[in-house]
């Protein structure tokens, strides 16, 4: 079944008018952002789109260029950043809802009889529009794909400005990811604002605090 197919037949199933693809971006990085995306595809764009996948499937250059057609097919999306500081207060999953609740919202404010289509095992708590969870629906369903890839990206771009912000950490590289070098860099430099701190290796924290102990320095 392609995922042309698979839209057609979670529409008719739930008699849905338009279909909300909803993912995210950025779950498990040690910095940056949860990034969610809602999208809603026109059905004449569908075969156009064939390229559309699963964002972790594509190269950089190939999830760029997609955003680009993404756009000029009609696509309409919204895209919802939950901060790190914010994921340290709630935790990753309950600030990944938060993302995808902002997203869908906006999206749907015009359309009759929608149905979001999530990625994942996970319905959206606290939701009221119609919505079925898709485990793998980024590489079934093709307006959970395009959600997928203009999350990627959006994401991405975020995380290449945080890079000039702050320096010296790679996350125009790493994206937020807990590489090696990543973590030799919060090692040295400790913590940015931007990262979030319940998910630094105790190893790394510990080793902060005896360190800003040595320096008679209070660490937070």
């Amino acid at each position: 079944m392609t995922r042309q197919e698979f839209d057609e037949e979670l529409a008719r199933e739930y008699s849905a008018g338009s279909l909300i693809g909803i993912d995210e971006a950025g779950r498990g990085p040690l910095a940056g952002p949860v990034t969610a995306c809602a999208c809603v595809l026109p059905k004449t764009a569908y075969p156009l789109l064939a390229e559309v996948n699963d964002s972790k499937q594509l190269s950089p250059k190939k999830r760029e260029k997609l955003y680009e057609l993404l756009k000029q097919c009609g696509a309409r999306y919204s895209v919802a950043f939950v901060a790190a500081a914010e994921i340290d207060r709630i935790n990753i999953l309950q600030a990944t809802f938060k993302a995808m609740r902002e997203a869908a919202a906006e999206v749907a404010a015009s359309l009759a009889s929608p149905l979001c289509v999530v990625d994942g095992n996970h319905k959206i708590r606290d939701f009221s529009l119609p919505q079925t969870a898709v485990v793998k629906g980024d590489s079934r369903s093709l307006c959970v794909a395009a959600a997928s890839v203009i999350a990627k990206v959006e994401r991405d771009r975020y995380m290449r400005a945080l890079d000039v912000k702050y320096p010296g950490y790679g996350f125009a590289g790493h994206k937020g990811y807990g590489t090696a070098a990543h973590m030799r860099a919060i090692a040295e430099k400790g913590p940015c604002p931007e990262h979030r701190t319940t998910f630094i290796p105790d190893d790394i924290i510990n080793g902060l605090k005896s360190r800003a102990r040595q320096l008679d320095f209070k660490f937070h």
